[in-house]
């Protein structure tokens, strides 16, 4: 059984949506994105799984459209769902997988969400500071499984 996170409230039809996001490291540092929407967030790189797309591709395509990372997916480290409302209101529930990903180049042409920037941050700084609860259990889970 997976983890949820969040708490959906009552009334709301929160709709399911298979998601993946990527934890890569670089200098001690771990890549985030700052989403200027909404007053502003951290996320981990990462997002919706199109189609018949796997977790692996969706990661690629993601990191890849938010941060201009090309990305290779290594090890699917854990799996949690997080109830939380987008910045137009809707009503969402993120279900899936968190995967260490390993960076083999950058390419800025591929980077096509212009309101998501590229930040690395102190993996502690990260847990105190990304918008989901479920973001922040992965990047601890991530932290303790490398001791």
């Amino acid at each position: 059984m997976k983890l949820q996170f969040g708490t959906a409230r009552p009334g709301l039809d929160y709709v399911h949506r298979p998601a993946t996001f990527g934890l890569v490291e670089q200098d001690g540092k771990l890549a985030c994105v700052r989403v200027e929407r909404g007053g502003g967030y951290f996320d981990l790189p990462g997002g919706a799984v199109d189609g018949e797309e796997s977790e692996q591709q969706a990661l690629v395509r993601e990191f890849a459209e938010e941060t201009g990372l090309i990305v290779e997916p290594e090890d699917r480290l854990a799996e949690a769902a997080q109830y939380f409302r987008r910045t137009d209101g809707s009503p969402v529930n993120n279900a899936g997988g968190f995967w260490t990903v390993r960076v083999t180049g950058f390419d800025a042409s591929t980077q096509c969400e212009a309101d998501h920037e590229l930040v690395w941050l102190d993996p502690l700084e990260a847990i105190s500071r990304l918008r989901h609860e479920a973001h922040a259990w992965a990047v601890a889970k991530w932290l303790r499984a490398r001791v």
